[in-house]
């Protein structure tokens, strides 16, 4: 095609100039757009380029305030990368899409009929349809699974492929995803931020919805498991947050209603899988997984791997667990396959392939060889086993050496590479720097196995390259993401995703069980935003104390600014700071604070704790709402926006902790407004309410516990009262002048005050009393037995009496002695908890115990 001029290109005053021999979809012919396109690009002119940009950004703010990332392996910046999203969806008609629908049923149903076949009475391989290097040398054939298929009709649950569309306009198949295909928890949530951004031209355009598709996978799901098939357990098994699609491992658990779960939260036991949970151990009976099948089982598969669960393989052989996709059907990825789908086909199914895969060569047969070898530089060479240092090579880009070094390598062992056409792929229109411009695309589709049929999502992910002309299409390249639109007929009913139930008919609750992992990141996401909360409000008035001492140059001013930064630096455990006797140091405090707030690798910083909160609460990210995780990505966000990519001031830096406190509250305010209080508030609130005591007692102690004379004395207490934000409850209260008895009275044991530390450890204690027992023993835990006593001794404080004399080294020995104690048995307390529900390697006397009616 030559360059094209149509109205709805004059978005950005751009052209949109397609490219010679390239299919474009928006075109049917050389100078006329297909009608839909037409009608979609002119409601795209309507609004505007600028208007389009607005929504674009809007796009990215809802991606990023729902936690929507890909890790991208080897980027050494950051952890997470934004998701991206382009504004102008994929439009498919109707009568196009009912073509690529039969095509990729088709091929799931080949697939499937091959795996069963290679794990199973292996006739291919024994007649010849399927050569036995490209099988057993691929490493996706695992032999310990050889005889250990599901008894299914169908054994490959879940299929994935990568379409491209070549020159002549016909659809092909790149590649087949069979192991544990990932993406539609990305298509789902491009979904539903386009619905928001462009919901006027959503609405006018009949578009098939996603619903159905995710209907069909939780039916197929329940289908195979082998028990409890009314009401089976699933599980969604993730090898953890550093995984490169864990956002999407999250976002399905949550939006399916299934467990998200790691490797160390299963064990078995008696050839059957159990989770281990703050109740107990807790049968599961199928495992959608999202860990490569070779490391699924230390036992028998990858003995050095720690993500899978040791005696896997065998509970699967005696029929006890189900899993999406069964291990070893990443076989089926094995690329040299493409060039014998044709002939198996029409063995299998009587039928041609409806959707053709990119024409491919093996180079295990002699004649298709030679033909690599004389055509080298006119293909793409691919090792069939993927892995990091095993990458497709375009020939034409190589020099003369590379081919032939390319040449021996292929000689050395043939069957180990394949030779496929060059490809070059369709493109569509993109919006890229303020206007619609061509890029080449690839579209994931999706299918499930449910009701004895395969169902395809109706859409799926497209990404498109972000340079033009760039046919390397990939997330992990920078590609974008954009919607896939299905145009319907007419308009189309939702679908609901939950099972319809007769009027006024009741259902018992199911309360899904709390991971020892989950519960570990809980009870620390909950620490680490006390500590962040702590350290911000005493940060705030040590800033306050600084300027009335620049201002009024008062000396009582200048010896509790000096208290207060030594005892910023006790509370934050930023050692030696403010405590290492340096003069100069105090006398000029700005850098020393500046640090605390920026430094990312200094241990017990502000930034270092906001990482550690935004760690933790990404590990369990399935159990935030919308809201919460919106409060997390403006924690993280704006500290990192403000204060440490910005050289602040020091009186900047005072509006950014007002923002950061606000934006605490605001997380908990909705973890408090959000959770049902079971396990997993527990867990959030008892590692709140032990940081928060910890952090108390740590200020008082360098603080009140101290002899001061009384003006010293007085704005000591005046600046704790402001920094555990409690100076307008005591004004109301007592009415009268700050007085160290009154204080700790309302600090330490009035129970009505959220900031006292009776209140903290009231709350904990009942929380400790709530958590599940080994064996619903009735006698006091350990960890009872410490929180009792610690309240118990803060109960039993006399306040005249610990404030009526002082020892010679200048503080309340009695008060020390009552919260250093108290101290002790919280870090007591704190091993204890993590000893008995958070072992993830080795299994805990409490998680050991079977729940009642989970017999095998």
């Amino acid at each position: 095609m030559s360059e094209a001029n149509n109205p709805a290109n004059d978005i950005g005053k751009q052209y949109y100039a397609t490219q010679l021999g390239i299919y474009d979809e928006m075109y049917a012919t050389e100078n006329k757009a297909l009608p839909y396109w037409e009608r979609f690009m002119a409601a795209l002119e309507t609004m505007g380029s600028e208007q389009l940009e607005i929504r674009r950004r809007e796009a990215q703010r809802l991606l990023r305030e729902n936690g929507v990332t890909y890790n991208v392996y080897g980027d050494s910046q950051k952890l997470t990368r934004p998701w991206r999203l382009d504004p102008v969806p994929l439009l498919i008609s109707s009568e196009e899409w009912a073509i690529i629908e039969a095509g990729l049923k088709q091929r799931a149903e080949l697939l499937n009929l091959i795996l069963k076949d290679v794990y199973g009475k292996q006739h291919l391989l024994k007649k010849g349809l399927l050569p036995g290097e490209l099988i057993y040398g691929h490493d996706g054939f695992l032999h310990p699974c050889v005889g250990a298929e599901q008894n299914l009709q169908r054994q490959l649950i879940i299929y994935s492929a990568n379409l491209a569309r070549g020159p002549n306009g016909r659809m092909w198949v790149l590649d087949d995803r069979t192991q544990a295909p990932s993406g539609s928890g990305y298509a789902l949530e491009n979904r539903t931020v386009m619905t928001r951004v462009l919901s006027d031209i959503f609405r006018e355009t009949q578009v098939h919805r996603l619903s159905g598709f995710f209907k069909a996978l939780r039916k197929g799901l329940a289908d195979i498991a082998p028990h409890n098939k009314e009401d089976p357990r699933i599980v969604v098994l993730t090898p953890g947050p550093l995984n490169e699609t864990y956002f999407e491992h999250a976002y399905l658990a949550s939006y399916l209603g299934y467990t998200l779960v790691q490797g160390g939260d299963l064990t078995v036991r008696d050839s059957r899988v159990w989770l281990k949970s703050l109740g107990g151990l807790q049968a599961v009976d199928v495992i959608l997984r999202r860990v490569d099948d070779t490391f699924c089982d230390p036992l028998e598969l990858r003995s050095s791997s720690r993500l899978g669960i040791t005696g896997l393989l065998e509970a699967v052989r005696r029929g006890n667990v189900a899993i999406a996709n069964p291990l070893g059907s990443s076989i089926l990825e094995n690329p040299g396959l493409l060039a014998f789908l044709p002939r198996l086909s029409q063995h299998f199914l009587g039928q041609d392939l409806k959707l053709s895969s990119v024409a491919t060569w093996w180079c295990g047969q002699k004649r298709e060889r030679n033909f690599v070898l004389q055509n080298i530089e006119n293909l793409v060479i691919k090792p069939i086993n993927r892995g990091q240092d095993n990458h497709a090579l375009f020939g034409g880009l190589l020099s003369s050496k590379e081919k032939d070094h390319l040449r021996s390598q292929i000689l050395a062992k043939p069957h180990l590479f394949i030779g496929q056409e060059q490809v070059s792929f369709s493109t569509l229109p993109a919006f890229i720097d303020h206007h619609i411009e061509p890029r080449n695309a690839v579209l994931r589709n999706f299918v499930v196995a449910s009701d004895n049929d395969y169902v395809v999502m109706p859409g799926g992910l497209t990404r498109v390259a972000r340079q033009k002309d760039n046919f390397i299409v990939s997330n992990q390249a920078g590609g974008i993401s954009k919607d896939t639109w299905v145009l319907a007929s007419e308009p189309e009913k939702p679908v609901s995703l939950w099972t319809k139930l007769t009027q006024n008919q009741r259902v018992e609750a199911i309360i899904e069980p709390l991971t020892s992992r989950a519960a570990d990141h809980l009870f620390w996401t909950g620490r680490h935003i006390e500590r962040i909360d702590a350290s911000a409000q005493l940060m705030r008035a040590v800033i306050l104390k600084l300027r009335e001492t620049l201002e009024f140059k008062d000396p009582v001013d200048n010896e509790c600014l000096t208290i207060l930064l030594r005892t910023l630096t006790q509370v934050t455990g930023t050692y030696p700071g403010f405590v290492n006797g340096n003069p100069q140091l105090l006398k000029l405090p700005e850098p020393e604070l500046l640090s605390l707030a920026k430094d990312n690798r200094r241990s017990g910083s502000l930034s270092v704790n906001i990482q550690a909160f935004v760690h933790s609460a990404f590990s369990i990210r399935d159990f935030w709402s919308h809201d919460t995780w919106r409060s997390v990505d403006n924690i993280q966000r704006r500290w990192q926006q403000r204060v440490i990519n910005y050289d602040c001031s020091i009186d900047q830096l005072q509006s950014s902790l007002d923002e950061l406190i606000t934006y605490i509250v605001a997380f908990t305010g909705f973890t408090s407004e959000s959770m049902t209080r079971e396990a997993a508030w527990l867990m959030l609130d008892s590692g709140r309410r032990l940081e928060r005591a910890l952090t108390l007692i740590a200020l008082l102690r360098s603080t009140l516990a101290l002899r001061l004379d009384d003006a010293l004395q007085s704005q000591v207490l005046e600046a704790v009262l402001i920094s555990t934000d409690s100076l307008t409850i005591y004004q109301r209260r007592y009415r009268s002048y700050i007085q160290l008895p009154m204080v700790l009275e309302l600090l330490v044991l009035d129970e009505s005050h959220p900031r006292s530390l009776a209140y903290h450890l009231r709350q904990l204690s009942s929380h400790i009393g709530a958590l599940p027992k080994p064996n619903g023993k009735s006698q006091l835990s350990p960890e009872e037995c410490l929180i009792i006593k610690a309240y118990t001794d803060v109960r039993l404080i006399n306040v005249l009496e610990l404030t009526q004399a002082s020892d010679n080294a200048g503080i309340y020995g009695g008060l020390e002695t009552v919260l250093s104690t108290t101290t002790d048995l919280l870090w007591q307390l704190a091993d204890v908890v993590t000893k008995t529900y958070f072992s993830h390697s080795q299994t805990s006397q409490l998680m050991m115990t079977k729940t009642s009616g989970d017999e095998p």
